[in-house]
């Protein structure tokens, strides 16, 4: 199970996937969304089919999706797998349709990724290619699969704007962001435009900031032998 969350800046506890726990490296960023887009490799709408209600064994547990649209890349011919886990009872839990800026609840149990998904729920994947197949794209805590049970659900209307807009050249993306914002914010009385017109100005912000600063920088060898050289001298009794 350790390729699930075998992502950049995350350390990973050998255990079932509920159970697994994850911290970040100091200095990782959290992706916005629009650098989420611009970084996956494959962005597909999909329905999840089938998949291991829960992981019983040493196998990896998968889920299957059936490509419904690729908003970005090339549409699968077929099904595809992924890992993750049938969400059953209480563990079934859609994304909330209007949070556009934090990743599905589950992905701050511990994992730092979601990891359980409904039978039959249509997804909005974040993908990456590795090892000839499809893995979790933007690391921890990104919001690499979010329900959108409807064509017109806000999550899934902000990717395809923000997938136009990776596609423009460098120069002219800051333009037509600010001018859709001013457009939606001109809307007082459609709160959804709000909350779009908000994740466009986070865009604008540039990159989050990180989640944990730095780590100092380590010492520099000839300034630590210095400091002992001149505690010997100490000690014989020389002035420092």
């Amino acid at each position: 199970m350790r390729r699930l969350f075998a992502i950049i800046g995350l350390t990973l506890l050998a255990a079932p996937l509920p159970a697994l726990g994850c911290s970040v490296a100091p200095g990782y960023r959290v992706p916005t969304n629009l650098e989420l887009v611009e970084s996956a490799d494959l962005i597909l709408l999909g329905t999840v089919t089938a998949g291991d209600p829960a992981p019983e064994s040493s196998r990896e547990p998968t889920i299957a999706v059936e490509p419904v649209e690729a908003l970005k890349g090339v549409m699968p011919p077929g099904p595809i797998a992924l890992d993750g886990v049938i969400a059953t009872g209480a563990e079934t839990l859609p994304s909330n349709p209007y949070e556009l800026e934090e990743a599905h609840p589950q992905s701050f149990a511990g994992a730092c990724i979601r990891y359980l998904f409904p039978r039959g729920s249509r997804v909005l994947f974040f993908l990456d290619r590795q090892d000839g197949g499809w893995r979790a794209a933007g690391g921890p805590f990104s919001r690499w699969a979010e329900d959108v049970l409807t064509d017109d659900a806000p999550w899934l209307r902000l990717v395809r704007f923000y997938v136009d807009i990776a596609e423009l050249p460098e120069a002219e993306r800051a333009a037509a962001l600010a001018g859709r914002r001013e457009e939606l914010a001109a809307l007082g009385d459609d709160p959804v435009a709000q909350l779009v017109a908000a994740d466009i100005d986070r865009q604008l912000a540039g990159p989050n900031p990180p989640l944990r600063g730095e780590l100092p920088p380590a010492p520099d060898p000839a300034d630590a032998e210095s400091a002992e050289e001149t505690d010997i001298e100490s000690e014989d009794g020389e002035p420092s």
